[in-house]
């Protein structure tokens, strides 16, 4: 900085200004010192900020896999809020392994991460309770904390779900398939019982053998899709409980000749142009959100938890409308 001031012809705390955006620099002062910072190669020593001002001017976000595209667009929309406050993100998968998210998150926070945002794997986040009180805001999304009160930002699985069900009955179905995900993840069990709003709302039963919970892998799914396409009396339609089961879902519909109507919960790349009905949430408005509470609750905003549920969209393309064969 003493080079910076010197080759400018400045003192210190006008460089200091230049540097931290600071008003105050008339518009000459300004160009020289930033010619001069380009000259002598100089750059910030933000350890040195750190140590000055205790804040490190980066946040940290904990996603289940980076490379589900759910995630894409809410990481995207996180790092535009961060950057918009001058801030750096870090993320990381944790996997859908309690063990895993817990090390990402602690690590996060022994590199002095301002805030934080977690999509949680796991369902106990008291080990999280030191790192609140030490200051690290916290907040999560899709999914809520286990066993503390945090901040949370979610969409309405169970109203997603039982409008998507509702609109297979519309059409016709009384015998509709539900195959979700792990029965200990919040979203999965939310759309179960959105699932079974709808059916009891129209007066239909479930037959247990209609549903189906656990991993999204191919093989599971395409296992839990022939049992229920078997047997005398089979569904006539299928629920999928998120993108990977609804993908998967429509590899095996493609071509039968009794048509199976699908409707997925989650908008998929090319479902526009394949006619796949869809339940679809705001991935980008779920990060947006969190990250906008967050760097509210770093500029000091009180008060209570809260929680914030955004709405999701029915996009009828053709598939949830093909009629029941039989």
């Amino acid at each position: 900085m003493k080079d910076v001031a010197t080759r400018a012809g400045v003192g210190l705390k006008t460089v200091s200004r230049v540097v931290n955006g600071e008003p105050g620099v008339t518009p000459d002062t300004e160009r020289r010192v930033q010619e001069a910072i380009e000259a002598l190669g100089f750059r910030r020593n933000d350890s040195a900020r750190v140590l000055r001002k205790g804040r490190t001017a980066s946040i940290g976000l904990v996603l289940e896999d980076l490379a589900d595209p759910f995630y894409g667009p809410l990481s995207r929309a996180v790092e535009e809020v961060a950057r918009a406050h001058g801030a750096l993100l870090i993320n990381g998968s944790s996997a859908e392994d309690p063990d895993r998210e817990q090390e990402l998150v602690l690590a996060l926070c022994a590199r002095r991460v301002d805030g934080l945002i977690v999509i949680p794997a796991g369902h106990d986040h008291r080990y999280l309770e030191p790192e609140i009180k030490a200051g690290v805001s916290t907040v999560f999304v899709d999914r809520p904390a286990g066993r503390i009160e945090a901040d949370v930002v979610l969409s309405d699985s169970f109203g997603g779900a039982r409008e998507g069900v509702a609109h297979l009955i519309a059409h016709g179905h009384r015998r509709i398939g539900f195959i979700g995900d792990q029965p200990t993840i919040h979203t999965a069990t939310e759309r179960l019982r959105g699932y079974r709003a709808a059916m009891e709302d129209a007066g239909l039963p479930v037959d247990e053998r209609w549903v189906s919970l656990g991993s999204t892998a191919p093989e599971r799914v395409t296992a839990a899709v022939g049992a229920m396409l078997s047997g005398p009396a089979p569904v006539t339609a299928v629920f999928a409980g998120n993108n990977r089961v609804t993908v998967t879902a429509v590899r095996l519909l493609a071509g039968r000749a009794s048509p199976v109507a699908l409707v997925g919960f989650d908008d998929i790349e090319l479902a526009d142009l394949l006619g796949i009905t869809v339940i679809a949430q705001d991935a980008a408005a779920l990060g947006r959100t969190a990250a906008e509470r967050l760097f509210r609750r770093l500029e000091r905003a009180a008060g209570a938890p809260e929680r914030v549920e955004l709405t999701t969209r029915l996009l009828a393309r053709g598939s949830g409308e093909v009629a029941p064969s039989r």
